[in-house]
């Protein structure tokens, strides 16, 4: 993972690029450690000018079980879930030794305990809460902006979830982000 820092407001900033060691790719997210709380206004303008796609904030909890963590996005909205931003503040945490390498990361969030590892030599392992898909009828617009017809459709609490008949019919995928837009969710995981 790369790392850029700045400091504003005396609150220090993070921006890691996930999924890469190479700066300026993979996929951004801020990390701001807070000492102190600040309420929702303030996060939220503080995620829209780091304009990651997700900001992290993380502080440590007052009964010292662990570490409270929410995420808001570029546009300033707050989310229950993000991966990648998880998976950054971990790494800030380990690499500023806020967490010693063979202490568990729980971070306490709105979808509940979230927990990571470091692995010596095999990076950071996470543990996230199992969110079932139960098949559903998908709205014209997911079948509209896939342009594939699903094999399966299922959703759970986040998101739904696309089953496609092949790799090549899913990597050949050129979905009309537009019209995915339009539906209600967090987000799509499609497959083969």
């Amino acid at each position: 993972m790369s790392i850029a820092e700045a400091k504003s407001s005396a609150t220090p900033m993070t921006q890691v690029d996930v999924f890469t060691d190479e700066p300026y790719t993979g996929n951004p997210a801020g990390v701001c450690i807070l000492e102190h709380s600040r309420d929702d206004i303030w996060m939220s303008r503080v995620a829209r000018e780091m304009a990651c796609p997700n900001t992290a904030f993380v502080q440590r909890r007052p009964d010292g079980d662990g570490l409270d963590l929410r995420w808001f996005t570029g546009g300033g909205m707050e989310v229950d879930l993000c991966g990648h931003a998880t998976l950054a503040t971990a790494h800030v945490l380990y690499e500023r030794k806020a967490l010693s390498d063979d202490q568990p990361a729980r971070f306490y969030t709105r979808s509940g305990l979230l927990t990571a590892w470091r692995r010596a030599g095999k990076g950071i392992e996470m543990d996230f809460p199992l969110e079932i898909a139960s098949p559903c009828e998908p709205p014209p617009d997911l079948l509209t902006g896939l342009a594939a017809k699903p094999v399966w459709v299922g959703r759970n609490r986040l998101d739904y979830v696309v089953e496609i008949v092949s790799e090549e019919v899913l990597r050949s995928l050129k979905p009309d982000l537009n019209t995915l837009a339009s539906i209600e969710t967090r987000g799509f995981v499609v497959t083969a």
